[in-house]
């Protein structure tokens, strides 16, 4: 299909040499309010997502896969594939956008002012300090708003040991996250012993299947198609930064690799669903 089949009769005539004082009115597109959950194409890029926010003058959609892209308020969208111009939805009386509430980096409408809560009993442990500081940045504002604080167990082994001392109970539950949560893994081991164990129904484990929580960053916030395939015989971090062609010659370079990837993550749109939805679970147990 071309243009003119698109938007219909060619707005310029069948006669190339024809007088442009003559030539159609071009169709100009109809007006739609971007409403929350209005599915839209956007022309230029064939990108199709549902409404989900503004970020001032810009359109924030999401597509079916978790992927957001901004786009200019406007014209140069489809609707049910009829092209449309979209604006910002009015309230009556009120110019304001009907969902337009400043989101914290997870996603979460901000709260103006908040001050941080005081500490719940309760807490989620993560692996290491390299998950927590990931849950920090993307999380840190939702967890401060509620008391969660959150804690590094520099590795699941001895996780048994850590609740043991800890001891949780209805009101003082334990969430943990853990790094490659797959059917046989080690971890997935430790998760049911803990689950069969005196503490099981105050401590909830749960995990992503990424070797490494780096791998829960998309790739493509580093330039990349996919991560890179790292054979087990090697220290997967160190794998990862040769391929990458990155320093890897002791933890400092290691280190520094990490800061790389932290800093390319803005909001919870540029970490992995199977990772977001594993820490929204964990901050409803432990907040319930």
């Amino acid at each position: 299909m071309n243009d003119f089949d698109q938007y219909g009769a060619d707005p310029y005539g069948s006669d190339v040499l024809a007088d442009f004082g003559r030539r159609a009115a071009k169709v100009q597109p109809v007006v739609v309010e971007a409403e929350r959950d209005l599915v839209v194409e956007e022309v230029a890029t064939g990108f199709v997502g549902a409404v989900v926010g503004y970020e001032g003058r810009l359109l924030r959609l999401e597509d079916r896969r978790g992927s957001i892209r901004l786009f200019p308020i406007g014209p140069g969208f489809l609707v049910d594939g009829k092209p449309v111009s979209l604006r910002i939805p009015r309230v009556q009386g009120n110019s304001a956008p009907q969902f337009g509430a400043r989101r914290t980096a997870s996603g979460s409408v901000a709260v103006e002012n908040q001050r941080a809560r005081v500490a719940r009993a309760s807490r989620i442990f993560v692996e290491g300090r390299h998950d927590a500081e990931l849950v920090e940045k993307v999380w840190g504002a939702d967890l401060r708003g509620e008391g969660v604080v959150v804690e590094y167990l520099e590795g699941v082994d001895h996780l048994e040991d850590v609740l043991g001392e800890f001891e949780p109970a209805a009101d003082r539950r334990v969430g943990v996250l853990v790094d490659h949560l797959v059917d046989g893994s080690k971890e997935s081991r430790i998760a049911d012993a803990v689950a069969r164990g005196p503490f099981g129904s105050a401590v909830l484990v749960v995990g992503h299947p990424f070797v490494d929580v780096w791998q829960a960053v998309k790739p493509a916030r580093l330039g990349l198609d996919v991560w890179p395939q790292i054979p087990r015989s090697i220290e997967w971090k160190h794998g990862i930064c040769e391929a990458l062609g990155w320093p890897h010659e002791d933890q400092a370079d290691i280190a520094s690799a990490w800061q790389r990837i932290l800093g390319s993550v803005r909001t919870y749109a540029d970490l992995e669903p199977a990772l977001l939805g594993r820490v929204e679970q964990l901050i409803d147990f432990v907040t319930t």
